[in-house]
């Protein structure tokens, strides 16, 4: 049986990649049966967090856009229209199994120390009542991650799961896992299954942009994992094009990467 199975509460972040084709429209069936074996986690009593992209992505295709905007404003606009469309799929599609979700907007101001109680106060409410909360940073209002194009939803994963007080974090991409040469250029690479410690040389390995519609790339789920690993947090990079990994990992604990938590004085 896997460890995994122990770990109770689970922060799971959605990259756009792997809820939308290439085109930017959703992929209906992938993102169906990934709310299915979610919805089977949450109903064998773990406590999943969402954190979902994609909210840019349903907006160019809810607007009509070939192409991602390079202004500000216009990002804005994909966002809030986007919003709206992902919250309503992940109501519809979890509301099939009889799980209720919640929207969580969040901006870095709001996690600041003096603040961030109100966050972990509202998450703590919403999954005794057995909801799902569902978190994305606020892409209408806060602009920091669209001009900086730095892929934050990998860290905001993180910063949520410390808030959580998580036992797990995945990240689920378009991509297996960490490798020890690009795969895109090595077709010798081979995936690393464990990360003991994040070292300069990981960071190298990291090193590459992520897909036309999302943001980032290894290295920032590299950076998350230094912020959940140093708070006690084991975390996973995990391939989201076959929902099912979910349920392999869970049965196995051998699929993706996993970055081992710091242990020393945590939990």
């Amino acid at each position: 049986m896997s460890y995994l199975k122990e770990k109770k509460r689970v922060v799971v972040k959605l990259g756009t990649s792997t809820l939308t084709h290439r085109t930017g429209r959703l992929n209906i069936r992938r993102v169906e049966n990934l709310v299915k074996n979610l919805a089977d986690l949450q109903n064998a009593g773990h406590e999943l967090i969402l954190v979902s992209s994609g909210a840019i992505g349903l907006g160019m295709s809810k607007l009509g856009l070939a192409e991602k905007p390079k202004d500000t404003p216009s990002k804005q606009a994909c966002a809030a229209v986007g919003q709206c469309e992902l919250m309503y799929l992940y109501d519809k599609l979890f509301g099939e199994y009889s799980l209720k979700v919640a929207q969580m907007l969040l901006t870095k101001y709001i996690l600041l120390e003096d603040r961030k109680k109100n966050v972990q106060n509202a998450l703590e409410t919403i999954i005794s009542y057995g909801v799902i909360p569902v978190v994305n940073e606020n892409d209408t209002v806060a602009i920091d991650e669209l001009e900086l194009e730095v892929g934050e939803n990998d860290s905001l994963a993180a910063t949520v799961a410390c808030l959580a007080n998580a036992d797990l974090l995945i990240i689920m991409s378009d991509i297996d896992g960490l490798y020890d040469s690009d795969p895109r250029q090595d077709p010798g690479a081979k995936l690393i299954p464990v990360v003991e410690d994040i070292t300069d040389e990981i960071r190298m390995l990291a090193g590459g942009a992520g897909t036309h519609l999302g943001t980032g790339g290894m290295i920032t789920k590299v950076r998350a994992a230094e912020i959940a690993n140093e708070n006690g947090i084991d975390m996973i990079v995990l391939n989201g094009k076959d929902p099912d990994n979910l349920y392999k990992l869970f049965e196995t604990g051998s699929m993706g990467t996993l970055f081992k938590a710091r242990r020393e004085g945590l939990k």
